[in-house]
């Protein structure tokens, strides 16, 4: 009796141990949300909090700008100098700005925060060639002798007048051409030209040799400040073309977080409910840890300084649903333990060392897919890779060691009667391969619908797909009107305003179901289009310019974009068929598996081509993600598969007697886990959808049909696949295991 007493006080200390925990991990979490956001020095740069969560362009709002180089292959040199007086410009702008090198000829700059992006856009420009000439047309000297220009005003001293000017501060070579230049040109002028537009004339009144000069005959200090700014980024070691740029208003990236934050926390409830009502103590042990595991992705989320993106916070909602899936494995095995006649103790125990498996598989797989999104993937689909793969590993731990330690912790409390678990009773099998030619053929036709429709398609839109701007090329301008436009105003009202700036006729539409926004594809438009069309929405239709987004990428970008998507799908999916085969030790379990990803990819292609859902790079994380999700389940049920053919072996040696019957039992065995599963992951993906903004339902909603897909392919086509394969195979053990089982 003493014993039971003494297990009781330790199982409410544990209990009372692992509350405190989750109210400090909460209270970290808290403060980390509360300090990500942006705030303004006293000179008006913004700036972040110390201690939150960076926050990407998308969310922070701000602009972003992809450069290339007009050479193919610059030098390492050439490239850390350009990079190097980009920085030390945007930094005007605000103490996040970065400057980083893509590839060996690309440079990213991203600005979050700032108030106007368009005017900053303008003011930093499209670099191009800055050159001096005198006046034999001679090029005296060039940008890259520029170290530093600077607009200034002063008064007068005779006149009273104000002066406006041009500062400039030359390198040490370029001090000493100018010089040479300036004395052999007293009385005479020398142009500023860049990219082939002459700003300014001035004449040289004297030799001037300190390094220094002052260009003056400005009529306004914006004047001299658009020159100083042409000077500046004339100086650059290289000559840059725009590949890509994105603006973006903070106000709608505030929009974005505050409705993810909303379904994120409607999902968890939703989530937690449902497993307390389906698990009952086991479901109040995946709270305790579903709910660590919601406060650490936060604080871990700052600790390692990830950048977070919209398309992140939809990978972080994602692993939500997603980490139920390691309890449910571990939850319905320790039912089966019950079921066979195991203390609740003794099958708390063998549930979690017979799904370690399971879980480990399912979720290196789901990581192999995010890997790959980071290595191809660029910026959004990046930092959805992160925090995808982040969630995935908290997940594994949280599951197998905090949901452990709560539920022997509740078990030692006084909850130790198995009625508290569940007893999964004996279910007969159900014959689901008796009705593969059905499952086959509902595929079949499918994929048929989605090939048809890519051929009508070419006809309707010009392309088997609707393209994105990602995968197009083009200026991709997102508007939030004060009421909800129909087709017929956007045609007669929005379209001819637009075809006024753009001076083309090529103009796409496209309203945002349940809400007032319109996304206006156009050809790719310059800093002054941009503008204009900002100002002429603003004035025509009263919408708020904080509530326009604009991005334009090159078709160079797009096509390499379309290919790098091809080639993270095949290497996903070789990767994935490599460690499959090399777990389950037999090539019919990783071929069957990578052909349901095929078949789970080309369902969800299909399903663009018939919805005509926008095709760019949110399309290729969303695949991806199915791959790893689908595949996930798959395992669960080829995990079970192994373990029945194992059990036949040990009972008729070497040979599996009904291989149709083990796969049957199997399915059945995992059947529910694989729905609850799916019903949890598709609840959070689908609030996600209902609350969230355009650019993450234009994620979720194909991420849903993935869901469905997945589930279904795991269900009723893995286990046929792999029947069809293996059949007349005759299954071998490892020798240490036949010893083992042999009399």
């Amino acid at each position: 009796m003493n014993q039971k007493k003494n297990n009781t006080g330790k199982g409410i200390l544990c209990l009372l141990g692992l509350l405190i925990v989750i109210a400090v991990c909460t209270f970290f979490a808290a403060g980390t949300l509360q300090k990500s956001k942006l705030v303004t020095d006293e000179n008006g740069v913004t700036m972040f909090q110390e201690g939150g969560i960076k926050l990407r362009l998308d969310l922070a709002g701000g602009v972003s700008i992809t450069y290339k180089t007009k050479i193919d292959e610059p030098s390492a040199e050439d490239m850390s100098d350009t990079q190097y007086k980009l920085m030390q410009r945007v930094q005007n702008y605000s103490s996040e700005a970065e400057v980083y090198q893509e590839g060996t000829n690309r440079i990213n700059i991203d600005i979050p925060g700032v108030s106007d992006a368009n005017k900053v856009l303008e003011e930093l420009g499209k670099p191009g060639s800055l050159l001096f000439y005198d006046m034999n047309q001679n090029v005296v000297l060039e940008g890259s002798h520029v170290a530093a220009a600077e607009a200034a005003t002063y008064k007068d001293q005779t006149t009273g007048a104000m002066e406006y000017t041009v500062r400039l501060q030359f390198t040490e070579e370029g001090t000493k051409k100018f010089a040479e230049v300036t004395t052999a040109n007293v009385g005479k002028q020398i142009a500023i030209v860049y990219d082939g537009v002459m700003y300014s004339n001035p004449v040289v009144n004297e030799p001037i040799t300190g390094g220094q000069c002052t260009i003056s005959g400005m009529e306004s200090f914006e004047e001299a400040s658009i020159l100083a700014s042409t000077i500046r980024i004339g100086s650059l070691s290289l000559e840059l073309e725009e590949l890509r740029s994105n603006v973006v208003g903070a106000k709608l990236g505030q929009e974005a977080i505050s409705t993810s934050l909303k379904a994120a926390a409607i999902g968890i409830a939703v989530v937690c409910v449902f497993m307390m009502a389906v698990y009952r103590i086991p479901g109040v042990a995946a709270t305790l840890a579903l709910a660590i595991y919601t406060a650490l992705i936060v604080v871990l989320l700052a600790a390692f300084e990830v950048t977070l993106t919209l398309p992140g916070i939809a990978g972080i909602i994602l692993s939500i649903g997603m980490a139920v899936d390691a309890n449910v494995i571990i939850f319905t095995r320790i039912k089966e333990e019950i079921g066979v006649g195991k203390t609740v103790k003794s099958a708390i125990k063998t549930g979690f060392q017979k799904a370690l498996s399971a879980i480990v598989d399912g979720n290196i797989t789901t990581l192999i897919a995010a890997a790959v999104l980071f290595i191809k993937g660029s910026g959004t689909v990046k930092g959805f890779a992160t925090t995808l793969a982040l969630g995935i590993v908290l997940s594994m731990f949280t599951a197998l060691f905090v949901t452990k330690f709560a539920l022997n912790a509740l078990y030692e409390a006084g909850f130790a009667d198995a009625k508290f678990y569940g007893v999964r009773k004996e279910k007969p099998a159900v014959n689901f391969l008796a009705k593969k030619p059905i499952w086959f053929s509902i595929s079949g036709v499918l994929l048929a619908v989605g090939i048809a429709a890519m051929v009508m398609n070419k006809g309707s839109i010009g392309g088997a797909f609707n393209y994105g701007l990602d995968f197009k090329g083009g200026t991709s301008t997102n508007v939030t009107f004060n009421e909800e436009m129909s087709l017929e105003r956007i045609s007669e009202e929005v379209v001819p305003v637009v075809e006024s700036i753009t001076k083309s006729a090529d103009t796409q539409t496209q309203k945002v179901a349940g809400t007032t926004e319109v996304i206006i594809k156009t050809r790719t438009l310059d800093v002054e289009e941009r503008q204009a069309l900002d100002a002429a929405l603003v004035e025509n239709f009263g919408v708020d310019e904080n509530k326009i987004i604009a991005e334009s990428i090159s078709g160079a970008i797009s096509n390499e974009m379309k290919n790098d998507a091809i080639i993270a799908t095949a290497i996903a999916t070789v990767c994935m068929l490599i460690y499959i085969w090399v777990r389950f030790k037999n090539i019919c379990f990783a071929a069957s598996a990578v052909l349901a990803l095929v078949h789970d990819v080309g369902i969800v292609i299909a399903c663009y081509a018939i919805a005509k859902w926008s095709m760019g790079s949110t399309a290729i994380a969303c695949l991806l993600t199915i791959v790893g999700y689908s595949i996930n389940a798959t395992i669960v049920i080829f995990d079970r598969i192994r373990e029945h053919i194992q059990m036949e072996q040990k009972a008729h040696g070497m040979l599996v007697t009904d291989l149709k019957q083990v796969i049957n039992l199997s399915i059945t065995e995992t059947f529910t886990r694989s729905i609850n599963t799916s019903l949890t992951t598709f609840v959070m993906v689908l609030l996600l959808y209902i609350m969230g903004v355009s650019s993450i339902r234009e994620f979720a909603l194909p991420l849903m049909a993935g869901i469905l897909c997945g589930t279904y392919s795991s269900v009723l086509l893995t286990g046929a696949m792999f029947y069809l394969m293996s059949k007349n195979q005759k299954f071998e053990v490892a020798k240490e295991e036949e010893e083992e089982w042999r009399p």
